[in-house]
């Protein structure tokens, strides 16, 4: 059975202070992709509304992820979260996919910073 780590953080960000959150996390994108255990981190801006964006990142162990919360990236992110008008909200996931037939069983954990 093959388990994966999801993080989801969402953010809702002034306007003023979109450019400046966006150019920060970019620049943290490709150095968070080459961390251990990283399968994958994207960073995406609502349709709807620009200023409401989304980091997704996918990890393949639980402790891979706990590496990532303790690293400097994950520092440097959570100093420019301070431009949000409101806390972010970091939600984790841990997927299951019972031998890859596609029926995936999800236990969610919420936390806002």
């Amino acid at each position: 059975m093959m388990r994966m780590m999801l993080l989801i953080i969402r953010m809702k960000v002034p306007s003023e202070k979109r450019m400046e959150l966006s150019q920060t996390i970019a620049s943290l994108i490709v150095s968070i992709r080459t961390q251990k255990g990283c399968e994958r981190c994207d960073f995406c801006q609502s349709m709807e509304d620009e200023n409401e964006l989304c980091l997704l990142g996918e990890w393949d162990t639980l402790e891979n992820l706990k590496s990532h919360l303790e690293s400097e990236h994950f520092r440097v992110l959570r100093g420019a979260l301070n431009l949000l008008e409101e806390p972010c909200d970091m939600t984790f996931h841990t997927v299951f996919n019972p031998g890859g037939n596609g029926g995936d069983l999800r236990s969610a954990h919420r936390r806002s910073r």
